[in-house]
């Protein structure tokens, strides 16, 4: 049982970091969306608001797959303080949790990129 106690405790551990990289996550998708926006207000032309346009609808999606990955962690949450701890580790929330760390890869490294073509942007119109 207290094998099973620490394993929970590092789902816990992990699951609470990516929640919390998830936020600001968000938080940062808002600044730039503020970005945007002024770049917007200057009116450069189709030059600058064709990938403003694109840029705005990739951060609605992020911020949609940010949801989508919090309520997951949030159920991942509730399922640990609901363990049976006579399972076995290698079963459900074992499972559970791979599914989730490779679909946060994934996500962790979609956003970095958008960061990173967001940042060239700005360095051109700002």
């Amino acid at each position: 049982m207290q094998t099973k106690v620490s394993y929970l405790s590092d789902l816990k551990f992990n699951l609470e970091t990516w929640r919390r990289e998830l936020r600001f996550h968000f938080n940062e998708m808002d600044t730039f969306q503020e970005k945007l926006e002024e770049i917007a207000s200057r009116e450069f032309g189709k030059r600058a608001t064709i990938p403003l346009e694109n840029f705005q609808n990739r951060i609605m999606i992020e911020k949609d797959a940010i949801s989508k990955l919090m309520h997951r962690i949030k159920n991942r949450m509730n399922n640990i303080h609901t363990a049976d701890f006579n399972e076995s580790i290698d079963g459900r929330l074992m499972n559970e949790q791979h599914t989730l760390k490779d679909d946060m890869r994934t996500y962790i490294k979609m956003h970095y990129d958008l960061k990173e073509e967001m940042m060239t942007y700005f360095l051109e119109w700002l």
